[in-house]
């Protein structure tokens, strides 16, 4: 296994748990049937071994008789604790010079370096998370908004898993049931009822697209909406990026052409990060670096989940906005009509405008009308479909398997339409089952949990 030796448990592992950087307080983990003995070899305060389970002591850490530092340690006793194992958290003064002395007693006392995500996969190894959950706990950790911290949250205690286990284990019980007809061939024995397994399939079916549906959603909670800015020059796109973050990211001038590259920046709307990319001004370009900046900002569009196309209601007519439109529409990607510069737009203009429901009249050097332009950003995407409580799914490795397990659900109503036999049905089955066991967990292997926990931080 090039990440992981699962072999290695045994070993007493180390990893500093907090951000790199100076700061108030850092904490060091250690985790392992040795963790206790280990680290009760350098701490001087109560003895270890006696206390609790889920207490903390106060006292020092010492190299011999040289004081390190003077800590908190807090004590998880196994089972009881995240990896199942004797786990001890040691809070130390957050000096990286602190830490680094701390960590190397350890070292020289018989603990390792932790790998990536290693505590998770213990935890995973011994029970006390399934791969589903394991994953949620890297996404909490990567969450920067309310609902990808939500959806990480209830994935991580068992929501999404508990529906697979369910799941697979009514297909358990019918493929044991097929199977066993098999021992009865010559008898013409039926044990599991075909109306029943047909019942079965379609309602797992069902909810197995209803979380297939929901992977478009998810991934958006998860990663955020890449949203380009885009528009002729000078229609308002960089001072609409300054609008909505509030800053000046951006340079805004008079001169069309000045954006001449894309600048990137995220706010957090009712809980979904938007990606803003602001790009160059699409128009003829005046000089080879202009041109591309514009061709860079076609590139972004098509590369966007949504666009914000911004029409500058001053200098713009009826038609030339049609023109505009129609190669929108050639994209195929969502996008919002945004006529900007409302203060400034002929009253003919505005009039024709103002009752259409696909265009959002904003004034972006004013801030009139943000408000509108993000609601509507939320109903393109039908983000708000999906509520808190929902089982959200957010990871491209569970959509495979359950892409999967869709097609072979899928061949399974096949197979009873043309009275299949039970032999083969009972293969189908497993199918489905082993596609839904990838994603829990009770189907793996060394190369994908080396795949899944190295993208985990250290120490965690």
């Amino acid at each position: 296994m090039s990440h992981f030796s699962l072999t290695n448990n045994e070993d007493t592992i180390i990893a500093i748990a907090t951000p790199p950087g100076k700061g108030a307080i850092g904490i060091i983990r250690v985790s392992g049937k040795n963790a206790i003995s280990i680290v009760s070899s350098v701490f001087h305060g109560k003895d270890l071994s006696t206390v609790p389970s889920h207490t903390i002591h106060l006292g020092t850490i010492r190299d011999e008789e040289k004081i390190v530092d003077e800590v908190l340690v807090t004590v998880f006793k196994s089972p009881h604790s995240y990896t199942s194992e004797d786990v001890i958290e040691i809070s130390c003064h957050g000096s990286g010079f602190i830490l680094s002395q701390v960590m190397q007693l350890l070292l020289s006392k018989g603990a390792r370096l932790a790998k990536a995500g290693e505590f998770t996969l213990r935890a995973f190894l011994n029970g006390k998370l399934d791969l589903a959950q394991a994953e949620a706990v890297a996404d909490i950790v990567a969450s920067d908004n309310e609902n990808a911290r939500q959806v990480a949250i209830n994935q991580m205690r068992g929501g999404f898993s508990t529906e697979i286990k369910t799941m697979r284990e009514k297909l358990v019980e019918y493929a044991s049931l097929l199977e066993l007809e098999l021992d009865f061939s010559e008898e013409d024995v039926e044990f599991a009822s075909r109306n029943k397994l047909k019942d079965l399939i379609g309602e797992i079916k069902s909810m197995v697209d209803k979380l297939i549906e929901s992977f478009m959603v998810g991934n958006v909670i998860k990663n955020g909406v890449p949203t380009v800015i885009a528009g002729k020059p000078n229609s308002g796109k960089s001072t609409l990026m300054n609008a909505l973050l509030n800053e000046e990211k951006a340079i805004v001038s008079e001169e069309e052409g000045t954006t001449r590259d894309f600048i990137e920046d995220e706010i957090h709307i009712d809980g979904i990060t938007y990606r803003f990319i602001d790009t160059a001004g699409i128009r003829e370009a005046r000089d080879k670096i202009e041109q591309m900046g514009i061709e860079r900002t076609r590139k972004k569009m098509k590369e966007a989940s949504v666009i914000i196309y911004m029409f500058d209601l001053k200098n713009e007519t009826m038609e030339s906005i049609g023109h505009q439109v129609e190669e929108l529409d050639q994209l195929g990607i969502p996008y919002i009509k945004t006529g900007n510069k409302t203060d400034k737009a002929s009253p003919a203009l505005l009039k024709i405008l103002e009752p259409r429901k696909d265009f959002i009249l904003i004034s972006a050097l004013k801030k009139n009308n943000l408000e509108g332009l993000k609601k509507h950003l939320k109903e393109i995407l039908d983000i708000g479909r999906i509520t808190i409580g929902d089982t959200v799914v957010t990871n491209a490795r569970h959509y495979e398997s359950l892409y999967h397990a869709r097609q072979s659900l899928g061949d399974i109503m096949s197979g009873m339409e043309k009275n299949a036999t039970g032999d083969l049905l009972a293969e189908d089955v497993r199918q489905t089952i082993y596609y839904l066991g990838e994603i829990t967990g009770e189907i793996t292997n060394d190369d994908l949990l080396a795949s899944i926990f190295s993208k985990f931080c250290i120490g965690k």
